[in-house]
């Protein structure tokens, strides 16, 4: 069965003006289990993410043929911390790789550079939650701005160029 003969819902508008695009009657996908970021300073990242509000839930090593094979390198040796969101859902795997090497990568692109751009959560308190990144070394990107009568929202530049959406609910 193709993917165009499957039933589909009819677009619905939100209160907030959004239209939801179609959806796909019949999934596969049970739900979203994580989101992984490559970084140089895992300790350093760790620790930004845990002051945002995450907990970690473990560390471990991570090497051999199964991972080279799941990830298409040869001779992986990496670090791997894996932190989650205080409501269970969501969870941020942080991975050091410590071989092969790598370039080094772009680290401060701009927020409309292709590929993922940034991680958002919701946050009670957005000025508070600033002021404690900022002392981790979080930079604004811009500023902190009301998206109608529902959010306050900003973006802050983390550890190693990690963009970091937060999103305080308003009303």
């Amino acid at each position: 069965m193709s993917c165009s003969s499957r039933p589909v819902r009819p677009p619905r508008q939100f209160t907030d003006g959004l239209t939801r695009v179609p959806t796909i009657e019949h999934m596969t996908i049970q739900r979203m289990d994580h989101v992984g970021i490559v970084v140089d300073d895992l300790a350093d990242a760790v620790a930004f993410f845990v002051e945002l509000g995450l907990e970690l839930r473990g560390e471990a090593p991570v090497e051999g043929d199964w991972v080279d094979r799941v990830v298409g390198l040869e001779g992986v040796r990496a670090q791997i911390a894996m932190l989650q969101t205080p409501d269970g859902h969501g969870r941020l795997e942080l991975t050091k790789f410590h071989t092969p090497s790598t370039d080094g990568g772009y680290q401060r692109g701009p927020v409309n550079a292709s590929g993922i751009r940034h991680v958002a959560f919701a946050v009670d308190d957005i000025d508070a939650v600033l002021a404690r990144l900022r002392v981790r070394g979080a930079e604004p990107v811009g500023e902190v701005w009301r998206y109608q009568d529902s959010y306050r929202l900003c973006y802050v530049r983390g550890p190693e160029g990690i963009i970091v959406e937060l999103a305080e609910q308003i009303g």
